[in-house]
């Protein structure tokens, strides 16, 4: 039935409750567990039932509850405490004015596809979202000028449902914005804010929501509103939902919408950070403002939007990066090209290896690196991995010198604490550890924790799971039409005292999530020992359109119905945060099997360092620089077989081997009081050495010194005096461009014989031939290092020569010294770079000329 009008009914909250409204619409109570407990204190068992939404708590209970509780002095207490903290924290001087001072030079505006921040808001997907809800709730702790930039889908990632021959089925409910904690952003009029961007000659328009993190805001934007058409209020539906099409306009109003809404709230972020590149449209869209406040053309634009743009690409195959079909990219951008003086062939360039192939697709990360100055993997082998794979962005560097720099993800460590550890850890680390967690000696006294403590504490949080789990399972078989026998069984899955293993991911074929049932014989004897038992909690989706992922969950959980495994592995479906949080706390060992050099990062096995649980994984993404021999287990070895099957079969049986011969023994070798000292000792120095390593104020304190406050400082440059700067490098960077092909190393001479002595110098002659180009326009250097079997170096180098002055004709003689410095067979080339004060890397401007 058509309504005549709406309107929104919000909870009626007494006087002195009044103040419980601001710390619901605020997410700083996620990662403070008395603020959580202030919650459950008003109604327990409806705080379950809405799922831990305090926004809709206070909107479903009873006013009758709510005036008791009024005058319920206990309660009164406990919220006052909540709240004192809570405005200490907002108050408080942060890391980021201690470090740089209270005034800053400009906000850092943080995009990304998802935020992964509470189960009652589904705007999130997996490990991108999550990291992207911890990097924000470590940006408020730290007190940087941070804003977040995302979507508001309306019905977000699936909800997972399993056939009883476990099949996946997705389900899509629709979200009730109301019942959130976001805030409508209004004008200056009281009129829901809205921005517009123009697709295929039809203005789309969405509104912008505002979730409060902390001190840190999240901007959303909403295309599901009565002004637009059909096929534009299905761009907020569904994250990663529909074709190639929807995600080019997904991805067009993050970018360049989300950068409008901030220009309509009067903010210009002086630094702009792409979590990964689905936000790269961004960078246009910047540069198009900036011409028009300035009066730019779009090379000296862009030299300033470059300087201040942080490109993240957490991709380590080029499968798993968006690309769009020219006449695609060309429909859509076509205004935005004209807007920026573009021509289709130097837009479609922007994203191209090869500008002139006109059957090339667009991707979005060579446009991200492309207009970003600073850009990194997150790992460091994923910063290998990176800068092998977009090598070709920049021709003639060697690989290692490609500008991608490494910045290893983290969690957010309050948020993925039990209260358990949190306990342990205020009253043996004393307060300082939930406001420094990088401070390495702080978690060093991890070992003053008594063993016996650090046990019961897993106990409780192991049997907590299991009892989650039994739960969960039940209503998951009621759910998928299982028998009532079957149904009961539920109550006797798993067992709260045996090692408990935990595989929860993506269902994706290269995370290889059956790799551990490879052989069930010898699964089976090691799950039904009845000495020493051993289980297995696995859930995870797999994508809607990933048949193949969806055969990897059929057989999973077709494997835990036969009854020789029934009760050992449990199959949980909708993997969630909520599922996550009971998982990461309750499990001893989290696995991970990855194909090598397939897993960017992975941030799940982070989780469970603050709760005593221990990785056992392939030594891929963050664990090849985690793991030390003592902090956890590795799967196999660095050696890579070129036959699939057989690296499946090494690797698996290495898992059977550790799990035979290290995991279940240390666990089950008890002393006189149950304690198993040898796996607490592994518990504690998985703690001691990689907490403070693998979090995200580490993370977001490594972003800020290596990027952010240079991306500011140069944002502020080249910005100045009607953007004077800005427009000289471009200029430079033109007339450098157009002469390049002149410039060559005509000759080069080097002083002594053939043999050097360690300690010793290698004396070089070059005369280099520069033509119209002046020598401070470049900077010619010494590339040397060892030199392999093909005459290729290897470990190189790069020193300055120095010129010398002019040798007539264009040319310029410079001169070098090569250190011999360890012995062996070494060589050297020259090349010269460009160079200008203004530049930031020599290497982002893409020019390289060898000897």
């Amino acid at each position: 039935m058509k309504l005549i009008r709406s309107f929104t009914v919000v909870p009626s909250l007494p006087e002195p409750l009044q103040r419980l409204g601001e710390l619901a619409y605020n997410l700083w109570w996620l990662w403070n567990a008395d603020a959580e407990e202030l919650f459950r204190r008003v109604d327990l068992d409806r705080w379950e039932s809405v799922e831990h939404n305090p926004v809709r708590l206070l909107g479903e209970v009873p006013q009758d509850r709510l005036e008791r509780l009024a005058d319920d002095g206990a309660f009164l207490a406990h919220m006052e405490r909540v709240l004192e903290n809570f405005d200490l924290y907002m108050s408080q001087k942060t890391w980021y004015a201690d470090q740089f001072g209270e005034s800053t030079q400009g906000t850092i505006a943080y995009f990304s596809a998802e935020f992964g921040l509470h189960m009652s808001l589904p705007i999130y997907s997996g490990g991108l979202g999550v990291l992207a809800g911890d990097h924000l709730k470590s940006a408020s702790d730290l007190g940087l000028p941070l804003v977040g930039v995302g979507l508001l889908y309306r019905q977000g990632y699936f909800h997972q449902y399993l056939t009883n021959d476990g099949w996946q089925f997705e389900d899509y409910p629709d979200t009730d914005f109301h019942h959130l904690p976001i805030t409508p952003v209004r004008n200056e009029k009281g009129d829901a804010l809205q921005i517009s961007v123009e697709m295929q000659n039809h203005t789309m328009l969405a509104r912008v929501w505002k979730i409060q993190v902390g001190r840190v805001p999240l901007y959303v934007l909403d295309s599901d509103i009565a002004e637009n058409p059909p096929e534009f209020r299905e761009i907020t539906r569904r994250l990663y939902g529909g074709d190639k099409e929807m995600r080019i306009r997904q991805e067009m109003l993050l970018g360049i919408g989300g950068t409008r809404a901030l220009s309509q709230m009067g903010i210009i972020p002086a630094v702009c950070h792409m979590n990964e590149g689905h936000s790269a449209f961004l960078a246009l869209e910047r540069v198009r403002q900036i011409m028009g406040q300035s009066s730019l053309s779009f090379d000296e634009a862009r030299e300033a939007v470059a300087a201040s743009t942080v490109f993240t690409t957490h991709t380590p195959v080029p499968a798993g990066i968006d690309s769009f079909n020219p006449a695609m990219v060309e429909s859509y951008l076509a205004p935005l090209a004209r807007a920026l003086g573009l021509s289709k062939q130097k837009l479609l360039a922007l994203g191209r290896h090869r500008a002139d192939d006109a059957e090339e697709e667009f991707c979005m990360a060579l446009l991200a690196f492309r207009l970003a100055a600073s850009s990194n993997g997150v790992s460091q082998l994923h910063g290998d991995v990176s800068r092998k794979m977009f090598q070709p962005v920049w021709p003639g560097l060697p690989t290692d010198e490609v500008p991608i720099q490494a910045v290893t993800n983290g969690v957010h460590v309050r948020t993925w604490l039990s209260l358990e550890f949190a306990h342990l850890f205020d009253r043996y680390l004393g307060p300082r550890w939930a406001n420094n967690p990088v401070d390495q000696a702080i978690w060093q006294r991890i070992n003053e924790i008594p063993d016996a403590e650090v046990w019961r504490s897993r106990e409780r949080l192991r049997e907590r799971l299991v009892a989650a789990t039994r739960t969960r399972l039940r209503r998951q078989l009621e759910r998928g039409g299982a028998p009532p026998a079957a149904v009961r069984k539920a109550d006797e899955a798993l067992d709260p005292e045996a090692l408990t293993i935990g595989f929860a991911r993506r269902f994706a074929p290269y995370k290889r999530a059956t790799l551990f049932m490879r052989n069930p014989d010898r699964l089976l004897r090691i799950l039904s020992d009845p000495h020493r038992p051993v289980q297995f909690i696995v859930a995870g989706k797999a994508h809607p359109r990933d048949d193949l992922g969806k055969e990897l969950i059929k057989h999973v959980v077709e494997f835990t119905k036969r009854s020789d495994v029934r009760g050992h592995i449990v199959f949980l479906e909708d993997y969630d945060l909520r599922l996550a949080e009971y998982l990461v706390q309750g499990v001893d060992v989290w696995l991970n099997t990855p194909k090598k050099l397939h897993e960017a990062s992975g941030t799940s096995g982070m989780k469970v360092l603050p709760n005593g649980g221990i990785n056992l994984s392939i030594r891929d993404g963050w664990w090849a620089e985690a793991y030390d021999g003592e902090n956890g287990w590795a799967i196999g070895d660095d050696r890579h077989y070129d036959n699939d099957e057989y690296q499946d079969y090494v690797e698996s049986e290495c898992i059977y081997d550790l799990l035979e011969q290290e995991i279940i023994p240390k666990f089950y070798k008890r002393g006189r009081d149950g304690v198993p000292r040898q796996w607490v000792a592994r518990m504690k120095a998985s703690m001691r050495t990689l907490l403070p390593r693998f979090n995200t104020n580490r993370m977001v304190r490594e972003y800020t010194e290596k990027m952010y406050r240079a991306a500011l400082e140069r944002w502020a440059d080249l910005t100045r005096d009607e953007c004077r700067v800005a427009r000289d490098l471009a200029g430079w960077r033109s007339a450098l461009r157009q002469h390049w092909g002149e410039i060559r190393v005509e000759s080069v001479q080097a002083g002594g014989n053939c043999e050097f002595r360690v300690g010793s110098e290698v004396h070089v002659t070059a005369d280099v031939h520069l033509g119209p180009v002046q020598p401070d326009s470049v900077e010619v250097q010494l590339y040397h290092g060892r030199v392999d079997a093909h005459d290729q170096l290897y470990e190189a180098h790069a020193v300055p020569m120095r010129c010398e002055g002019p040798a007539g004709d264009g040319r310029y003689r410079f001169i070098g010294a090569v250190p011999c410095v360890a012995t062996g067979h070494c060589g050297y080339t020259v090349r010269i770079l460009p160079h200008h004060p203004d530049l930031g890397s020599p290497f982002n401007a893409g020019l390289v000329r060898w000897g």
